[in-house]
């Protein structure tokens, strides 16, 4: 495989072309690349699917949203059970997963753009469960800002595909979502201040419960339930 920058590098973002004479590109990088994991990983992976979801079908994202791995097909089919419906959203993972915010105020802070599609069919299972008074739960915060980038002014969430460009920060009118289950994450990023939209003040007591009593930070860390977003 050979490979020249296509773009220089722009706010931490490069732009390359790939090339080979084996076959597609997609079925040689596994051969030829190792899994890109987060700069706070250290180490490899032994078995590189313990860093994918059981929901996975497609390749192409930076990362893997990792809220997901607290999920598994034991877990999947006792929510069924209690007659909680899981449908799917596509998503890219993008750079803003691990890029520390660098601007000195929040608002100046230039959102990285990730894909996502949601079909007709989760459009309508999100729009049946609401009318219904049932609350809406995002696994992951690409999930939410997949919702909220597709949600209408009264929470109608559009099917199609595009690219999320909300930054969700305090001060932001959840339309969509009702809750989220997340991962905690690193300081310093939009993840964090994402979270502070959620939690309001309360986010630093939040974290710093989850330091005190050792939670696991990070891709493979611990979970939290944050409920009652459309309530503030």
């Amino acid at each position: 495989m050979d490979g020249e920058v296509a773009r220089a590098p722009d706010n931490g973002v490069v732009a390359l072309r790939l090339w080979t004479e084996a076959g597609d590109v997609e079925d040689v990088l596994p051969a030829v690349g190792l899994l890109p994991l987060p700069p706070y990983f250290r180490g490899r992976l032994a078995d590189p699917e313990r860093y994918q979801t059981m929901f996975a079908k497609t390749v192409g994202s930076a990362a893997a949203p990792t809220a997901g791995l607290h999920f598994a097909p034991r877990l999947v089919a006792a929510l069924a059970d209690n007659d909680i419906g899981i449908t799917d959203v596509d998503l890219t993972v993008g750079l803003d997963t691990f890029r520390p915010i660098s601007a000195e105020r929040i608002e100046d802070h230039e959102i990285h753009t990730e894909r996502y599609g949601i079909s007709p069919l989760t459009a309508e299972l999100i729009a049946t469960a609401a009318g219904a008074g049932r609350r809406i739960v995002a696994v992951g915060t690409t999930v939410v800002r997949a919702l909220e980038s597709s949600a209408t002014a009264d929470g109608r969430v559009v099917p199609g595909e595009r690219e999320a460009t909300t930054f969700i920060r305090p001060g932001y009118r959840f339309k969509a979502v009702d809750e989220v289950v997340t991962n905690f994450h690193a300081p310093g990023t939009s993840l964090v201040v994402m979270i502070a939209a959620m939690l309001g003040d309360r986010w630093r007591h939040v974290y710093a419960t989850a330091i005190d009593r050792r939670y696991r930070f990070l891709s493979f860390g611990d979970a939290m339930y944050i409920d009652g977003l459309r309530d503030r």
